[in-house]
Order: C-alpha cells, then structure tokens, then sequence
C-alpha cells in the first residue's frame, strides 16, 4: 500500500539515487512484519524481511541502516547516532502520517495536508488500532512494542 510515509522522506533529504533506494526500502518492509506475522509487534519481523532482500539483492553494505530505519521509524527522541543516515529523516516521516500531520517537522501545513489527502490511509491506522487492543490484553505493560525512546 502506498502511503504518505512513501511521500514524506523526500521533505528530509538530499534528493539523490541512493538515498531514493534506501528510503524505497525501508518504506517498502517498514511496517511489513504486521501483515506477515498478523501482530503489532512487527520491527523484527520488518527487519528480517528487509534483510533478506537486501542480501538476494547484493546490498548486504545497506542492512544495518535500513534495519536502524525500520527498527527505529518509532522513536520518540531524535535519532543522532549515525547522522549520515537515514534514519532521522525516516522517523520525522513516519511520525508526520502516523500523527495525521499533527507533527510536521518544520514542513509546511499546506504540504502535509496534500500529501496525506493523496495518500488515504486505507484503514491501516484503524488496524493498527485493533492489533494494539488486542495486544493490551496479552501484554498490558509493553502494549505498543513498537515505540522506542
């Protein structure tokens, strides 16, 4: 599904070829592990896929980005570790269309808003939503796994 975090990392980044096939990537197996495994605890399962395909694809030099991208496109705080990657850029993404626009980033409203008109979300927040009630219920001290700080 196509959504406005396929859109958004572009707002972040130095628009080059790379940069385009890294975040196509990790857009592409980000969220990923929800469907293949049916939970919302689904970065590791996000991350294996991704890894998987970056080794058939010969791109083994990309796996420790993509999976800091994927594994952290949830983190509260900033990312700073590595701040030639992709990984912030990815995570102010993220959270503009988890949020609906309430976080922006320093991008303009109007932008935003055309975006994720463009990009419906198709009821994947309605599912995310499910998967969290019914996690809540197994684990009601860790009930969204997918959060980072």
């Amino acid at each position: 599904m196509v959504t406005a975090s396929s859109i958004l990392p572009w707002r972040f980044v130095k628009k080059t070829r790379k940069n385009l096939s890294k975040l196509a990537i990790a857009v592409a197996f980000h969220d990923l592990g929800i469907w293949t495994n049916q939970t919302c605890d689904y970065l590791e399962p996000s991350q294996q896929l991704a890894h998987d395909y970056l080794v058939k694809y010969g791109q083994e030099d990309w796996c420790d980005e993509i999976a800091a991208m994927i594994g952290l496109h949830h983190k509260i705080r900033p990312y700073k570790a590595k701040p030639n990657w992709l990984v912030e850029p990815f995570r102010k993404a993220d959270w503009t269309d988890v949020s609906q626009g309430m976080l922006k980033f320093g991008l303009a409203s109007s932008t935003v808003a055309e975006i994720l008109a463009h990009f419906p979300n198709a009821g994947f927040h309605k599912r995310l939503l499910a998967l969290s009630k019914q996690r809540l219920q197994t684990h009601p001290f860790k009930p969204l796994p997918m959060l980072r700080f």
